[in-house]
């Protein structure tokens, strides 16, 4: 059996599957390979796996499958699966750091003190002590924001489609209703059908003046000029993300743009979550070889 590594995994992870069979990172042997192991980059076309007769198993590194032609790929027999569980914590911990980050504004104060500026009297901070935080899609990454926004005593308002109720946030029927009530926005929804540009220029009139959006879920769950017109004139105070439309983004207006501070999807990228991903991966091979 041929395991293909498509994209950047802990190091230790070769050695670990060779149990399996030959692991390669070899992306010219597509053709020979019957599991491969992505992350964000590799795409699996309706085309690539047409390249590769062979595959019956794909698993991705990290959250969500919108790289993913799954209906393509059951049809194929090809099994897919992800390692959702693993991310919380890294996803999280960098969707709060950037909500500290925007009202301290950290990145335009250690950007001015390299250009001989002191901007003590000009940069204006707000605490994050008793505001709301409104989280969209308040699944596993959502609930670690949510107990990480109730310890600076933040007030946590939740929208998702099938969660009803939780001990760490209250939660809205409508998303409308979240976004009316915050002061800050995180988005952690998936990138399916309905959340494609859910944050749009009409969503963006029920925000509060002055609110704050963070988006460490999926780029294309906004659009992006919209987000930029908001910024602007004022709507959004400011916007931080990690992640784009396509990585690096291309031609983002995002880049341009005022009171913002841009990572390069590095949400996932922690030591200790590379390697519970690993871990996990490790689970789901021996779990379709005892099944095979």
């Amino acid at each position: 059996m041929l395991i293909l590594i498509s994209d950047a995994f802990d190091a230790s992870l070769p050695g670990i599957l060779s149990r399996f069979g030959e692991v390669t990172d070899d992306k010219s042997r597509l053709a020979d390979a019957e599991i491969v192991l992505i992350r964000s980059k590799t795409k699996v076309t309706r085309e690539y796996i047409d390249s590769a007769p062979r595959l019956r198993y794909v698993i991705r590194g990290g959250v969500g499958l919108d790289n993913v032609d799954v209906a393509y790929a059951r049809t194929k027999g090809i099994k897919v699966d992800n390692t959702a569980d693993a991310s919380t914590t890294a996803v999280a911990e960098l969707a709060f750091a950037l909500m500290i980050a925007l009202p301290n504004h950290i990145a335009a104060a250690d950007a001015s003190m390299r250009q001989g500026k002191w901007l003590k009297n000009e940069l204006k901070r707000t605490e994050l002590y008793g505001k709301t935080l409104g989280i969209l899609g308040i699944g596993r990454i959502g609930l670690s924001l949510a107990v990480r926004a109730r310890a600076f005593q933040m007030r946590v308002l939740g929208w998702h489609p099938d969660v009803y109720f939780t001990d760490f946030a209250e939660i809205c029927p409508t998303m409308e209703e979240v976004l009316e009530r915050s002061d800050y926005v995180s988005l952690h929804m998936p990138l399916v059908d309905s959340t494609r540009g859910i944050i749009n220029k009409e969503t963006l009139k029920r925000f509060k003046d002055g609110a704050y959006l963070i988006n460490t879920g999926r780029g294309k769950c906004i659009v992006e000029q919209d987000v930029v017109d908001a910024l602007k004139s004022g709507k959004l105070r400011g916007y931080a993300t990690d992640v784009w439309n396509s990585d690096p983004p291309e031609n983002s207006p995002l880049l341009g743009a005022p009171n913002t501070i841009l990572t390069p999807h590095i949400g996932a990228s922690t030591k200790e979550n590379m390697i519970r991903i690993g871990i996990i991966v490790e689970r789901l091979i021996e779990d379709y070889t005892a099944k095979k």
